[in-house]
């Protein structure tokens, strides 16, 4: 497995294997996705053989990126390395995929000496994202209900 620094040209494979994925993930589409890469400070894929297996986008704080979720923390937190998505195609989980990317991820924030924020939808439920996020030391700080959507926040 490779893992590198994801560009526009990522898009297709990355919103195929977002759409795949939910609702664990956010809908999105390929523009979306765009504009996310463009706001992201931290965004890499993992690859074997040139297809992209998984992929996750951060933000830091005080972009314009207009999620509720993402605004949450902005309110409580002035330093963050804020995890948007990161999604792995059905096909490579429970392989080892998710594991690799969120290492990177918390080596990132890390070096910039900033926690890991994130979030797991609790309405539709997500108990292995919950299971993998606790793997992890991340710990709830919050949650957000959104009415027929409610995520819990979490960081590590």
């Amino acid at each position: 497995m490779n893992i590198r620094n994801l560009t526009h040209a990522d898009v297709e494979a990355m919103w195929a294997i977002n759409e795949d994925g939910l609702p664990g993930t956010g809908q999105v589409s390929p523009p979306e996705l765009i504009a996310l890469l463009d706001l992201a400070s931290f965004a890499v894929g993992a690859f074997q053989d040139n297809s992209m297996l998984g992929f996750v986008i951060c933000l830091p704080p005080r972009t314009t990126y207009g999620s509720l979720n993402y605004a949450w923390f902005n309110q409580r937190y002035d330093a963050f390395l804020y995890v948007d998505r990161i999604a792995v195609a059905t096909d490579h989980r429970n392989r080892g995929v998710g594991s690799a990317l969120y290492s990177q991820v918390i080596a990132e924030a890390n070096e910039q000496a900033v926690p890991v924020a994130a979030e797991v939808n609790l309405v539709p439920p997500n108990p292995g994202s919950v299971r993998f996020h606790h793997r992890f030391n991340f710990v709830e700080v919050g949650t957000l209900d959104h009415g027929e959507k409610a995520v819990t926040m979490f960081l590590c």
